[in-house]
């Protein structure tokens, strides 16, 4: 599978040669069936201070999650002491990307997924039937067809819980003793009806925390993982330098001939926080919209504005189209969000506007896409 050839190529094919890099040169101590050792798998994430010497080349690991790198070592060492992880926040906080990398990274694969919904049903989690061999040979292995969870405890590796609380809760509840005990009951098979989970094995969920149509979890059911917060970024430099890297991405793996203009990154990074934290650079209090203004978000808003420059402009990124992109993020949820962000620009940007200029201006003079 070449990574060139997919739209969004899976973790472990896009970072397949670091991959491949760290495992060869790796001689730390590896749970049973990990493709790495621990400290591999964190230097995978948070990337080398040195470059990796492999097969002739050299290879210096890129920092893939920008946040804390303490939650990302508590993580790995859940994973390693088999329990079940959850990683609940904020949507836009790269939850599914950091399961995606720990996954990748423990299993070598990352797309053994289940995509919670309301319409999730527990076929859909643990294993459902091909009905015509079913017909022809009864309830035999041969016509059982597995789902994530099944896939997850027959080859020992990781399932991936994508939006756990979209599910009803007996949907959710039917994890709990697979997660207890490694066992999946397969009535139908009788004499074969157990399946032991494999080493390796473990399941990491997702869950936002200010979504709508969500299901509480029970108390039983958390009880089975370890839960992690993941926090939005809290730094505007850091939050810029993930919408360059994520923008650059993206465009290369659309084979867009652009990259993310640092000052127009530096302008939208510096909205989403102050939106976000409720407070301006110059100490302008702000009223902080109800939409969820991620980084996420921010990156998507970026990426379309690029597409905009790219195949109607002349190649450069227009500050008209990032205005426009910015109303349509903000207010697809709450219309009154737009009042609070045309206040933010009457104040905030119009002060940055006289004091910094350049782009800033240009920024401020783009309000009248506010409508």
């Amino acid at each position: 599978m070449e990574a060139g050839k997919l739209i969004k190529p899976p973790v472990e094919v896009r970072y397949a040669q670091e991959l491949e890099a760290l495992r060869a040169v790796d001689d730390g101590i590896r749970p049973e069936n990990w493709k790495m050792s621990p400290r591999a798998v964190r230097t995978f994430i948070l990337g080398s201070r040195e470059p990796i010497e492999y097969n002739g080349r050299s290879y210096q690991i890129q920092k893939k999650y920008f946040g804390n790198d303490a939650l990302v070592e508590r993580c790995i060492i859940t994973l390693a002491g088999n329990r079940g992880l959850m990683l609940v926040g904020e949507p836009g906080t790269a939850k599914t990307m950091l399961s995606e990398l720990l996954s990748a990274a423990v299993s070598g694969v990352s797309t053994n997924t289940i995509q919670g919904t309301a319409g999730t049903t527990e076929d859909m989690i643990k294993y459902s039937w091909n009905y015509a061999l079913l017909l022809a040979k009864g309830p035999a292995r041969e016509a059982l067809v597995p789902a994530p969870l099944y896939i997850g405890m027959e080859k020992g590796v990781i399932t991936r819980f994508e939006e756990i609380t979209r599910t009803p809760a007996e949907i959710q509840d039917s994890l709990i003793s697979v997660l207890s005990d490694k066992v999946l009951n397969v009535p139908e098979l009788e004499e074969d009806g157990f399946l032991f989970a494999r080493p390796g094995f473990n399941v990491i969920g997702t869950a936002n925390t200010r979504d709508k149509g969500v299901n509480e979890m029970s108390s039983a059911l958390k009880r089975r993982f370890n839960f992690e917060t993941v926090m939005p970024v809290r730094e505007a430099a850091l939050e810029k330098q993930i919408i360059q890297n994520e923008v650059n991405a993206l465009a290369e793996e659309a084979h867009i001939q652009m990259q993310a203009d640092e000052d127009v990154a530096e302008i939208l990074a510096s909205t989403y926080h102050e939106l976000r934290e409720g407070i301006s650079s110059y100490g302008h209090r702000i009223d902080k919209p109800a939409a969820v203004m991620s980084t996420a978000e921010a990156v998507s808003v970026y990426y379309q504005t690029m597409i905009t420059g790219y195949y109607y402009g002349n190649g450069s990124i227009s500050v008209d189209a990032l205005v426009q992109n910015l109303v349509g993020a903000v207010s697809k949820e709450n219309k009154e969000d737009l009042e609070k962000v045309k206040a933010y620009f009457n104040t905030v940007i119009r002060d940055k506007s006289s004091k910094e200029g350049g782009v800033w201006k240009q920024y401020y003079e783009a309000k009248k896409w506010l409508k």
